[in-house]
């Protein structure tokens, strides 16, 4: 069987937090503001796989009001979602996602971030596509006030 989800992610920028986007730290004037690191790029992914498999969100798994997760790399949620994929005896077929932001440029760190997260997830990189968009300065990625992350997951399941 196959299955898709859907998972979406926007954090605020501000100033003092370094900025991490799947799993890549990314030299900018400010980063996201979160509970954990703040990741949207890896939550995206991690609520995509969640929600293939329906098992619920990050927020059911990694509760934003338990302290233990304050500060947590995201690679932890992202590797999580990948486990419960396969303790159905699935595989994570494919991951897409798309980040919305103006800045920073996402283009001469998407290799890295493609290597990062197929890594996490334990798959090849030619089955993780990172893109980026923005919005023309509209809204609030279009005035920098924060990223948004949306992204798309591909398992596959024994019947």
């Amino acid at each position: 069987m196959i299955r898709c989800g859907i998972g979406y992610d926007v954090h605020r920028l501000v100033e003092g937090r370094k900025l991490i986007l799947g799993g890549v730290e990314i030299a900018h004037s400010s980063g996201l503001e979160g509970h954990s690191d703040a990741d949207v790029l890896s939550h995206a992914i991690a609520d995509a796989l969640l929600g293939a498999i329906g098992a619920g969100d990050i927020g059911i798994h990694f509760p934003p009001t338990d302290p233990r997760w304050r500060g947590a790399a995201s690679d932890l949620f992202l590797r999580h979602a990948a486990d419960l994929v396969r303790a159905r005896g699935g595989v994570v077929a494919a991951v897409d996602v798309t980040i919305i932001c103006e800045r920073p440029k996402i283009g001469p760190h998407r290799a890295a971030m493609v290597e990062r997260v197929a890594a996490i997830l334990g798959i090849s990189g030619a089955r993780v596509s990172i893109k980026a968009t923005t919005t023309d300065k509209l809204g609030f990625t279009g005035r920098g006030e924060g990223i948004a992350a949306q992204a798309v997951a591909t398992v596959r399941l024994p019947l």
